[in-house]
């Protein structure tokens, strides 16, 4: 679920009726086309009823002051009319559709361009044989189905640093400050395991030519996960060049549910604070049935742990010390915002002022928005995988939304195009930023 950013800190009268029109907003078209495909409706709704559509079943992709924007066909709107509600016509959800001659994409590609898990596993493969000196890649544990025995994947991490004693160990002591960059734990944000492919070859590519790439290699180890829910993105791809709308992971063991609507939220399931999410478990945000239930969440802990040492206290309220290193960000689309901690509460973080210090240097490259839930997305999250680093180990972790809430580069499924146009060059910047931040990130 993404909150839509025109909600930027007007969100200060919950629960307040807030008169919304009936109608499309500007510049969208008045009917909608096509009655099974997904588009995004616009509801009016109150910021209470923000929350009921969520746990009700819908997938509300992002809100704003005045209306909610839920993601589905003719009989979803039909859904909604039923209940009191008014769905107009928003916005289309697939942005690239490629031309009948365009069709036969390259291999492990889909959707005008969009790499497939496979495709992700060959390139960090590659990346570490082509730069043995510079790159490793390291399993850190199985995704669901694999767990099941249904296939699967492995979720895969790979470190680049010019390699000297003790560089890319999975050691909480190794000499090198750490830079995380997590992709795709919603598989249908698709731009955001592109940008984790650009920023590797960024680095592997550009260590011998460009002297920003050298240096960043030359003092800290960046590891970059490009697909932290592989199974979910398979589901994705299954769909071609219609990819299917899976946000979850594919664990489809509690509720009967069907089609995208299987899973659980990974980013809803870590073990720090969770339990304030939904318990309706064909909902978006479904969080499981305990902490760290699924397989995902506890390989990526474990591999947080082994590489990050306990850095904070365990109150709320301890900050982390300003001798504390590390640097996370975790990828979502969409809304053009950079979050910062507390996710689980709208109760500022310890570390709040040094966080928008660096927050506003990331802004400086893409423009983004910085705040908290309650100033940027509009709503608290609880089990969420920046929380964990932060909370439990002290990591100064971000999450960035990416990509504009409508118009080709926006949404969930952005034209392919989209990436290396406008994302690519508004986050390089800023991902430069966060790995030189690594060693001090609350002393900037």
């Amino acid at each position: 679920m993404k909150v839509r950013s025109s909600w930027k800190a007007a969100l200060t009268a919950v629960g307040v009726l807030v008169a919304g029109l009936a109608g499309a907003a500007p510049g969208a078209v008045a009917a909608a086309p096509g009655v099974a495909a997904p588009v995004f409706w616009r509801v009016p709704v109150t910021a209470d009823q923000v929350t009921g559509l969520a746990r009700a079943g819908f997938d509300v992709a992002e809100s704003d002051r005045e209306a909610a924007y839920v993601v589905g066909d003719q009989t979803v709107a039909q859904r909604l009319r039923t209940l009191g509600y008014r769905p107009a016509y928003f916005d289309t959800v697939y942005k690239d559709v490629p031309a009948a001659s365009a069709r036969a994409a390259a291999a492990d590609t889909f959707y005008g361009g969009h790499r497939t898990v496979a495709a992700q596993e060959a390139h960090l493969t590659q990346v570490a044989s082509a730069h043995p000196d510079l790159a490793t890649v390291y399993t850190l544990g199985p995704s669901w189905k694999k767990t099941k025995g249904q296939g699967g994947h492995d979720l895969k991490a790979i470190c680049l640093s010019k390699k000297q004693a003790g560089d890319c160990s999975l050691s909480t002591t190794s000499p090198k400050p750490k830079f995380v960059l997590m992709a795709q734990i919603h598989a249908r944000e698709l731009s955001t395991g592109e940008l984790a492919w650009r920023w590797i070859d960024y680095l592997a590519d550009g260590y011998a030519s460009d002297a920003t790439a050298k240096s960043i290699l030359d003092t800290t180890e960046v590891w970059v996960i490009p697909i932290a829910n592989p199974d979910g993105v398979d589901i994705v791809a299954s769909g071609g060049n219609s990819p299917k709308l899976q946000r979850k992971n594919a664990d489809n063991t509690r509720g009967g549910c069907t089609g995208t609507n299987v899973g659980i939220d990974v980013n809803r399931n870590s073990t720090f604070k969770w339990g304030g999410d939904s318990n309706s478990p064909c909902a978006e945000t479904y969080q499981g049935v305990s902490a760290g239930s699924e397989p995902e969440t506890q390989a990526l802990e474990k591999f947080f742990r082994a590489i990050y040492p306990a850095q904070r206290g365990t109150g709320t309220n301890d900050p982390a010390p300003v001798t504390a290193r590390g640097t996370m960000i975790t990828l979502h689309s969409y809304g053009n915002d950079i979050v910062i901690p507390w996710g689980f509460t709208q109760s500022t973080s310890p570390n709040d002022a040094q966080y928008r210090k660096l927050g506003a240097k990331f802004t400086a490259s893409n423009g983004y928005l910085v705040g908290t839930n309650r100033e940027t997305v509009g709503y608290d999250t609880s089990g969420t995988t920046d929380d964990f680093t932060y909370g439990a180990l002290g990591v100064a972790s971000f999450t960035f939304e990416v990509g504009a809430s409508s118009g080709t580069c926006g949404g969930f499924l952005p034209k392919y195009s989209c990436v290396d146009s406008t994302f690519w060059p508004k986050n390089k910047g800023a991902f430069i930023t966060a790995a030189q931040a690594a060693a001090a990130p609350y002393r900037q």
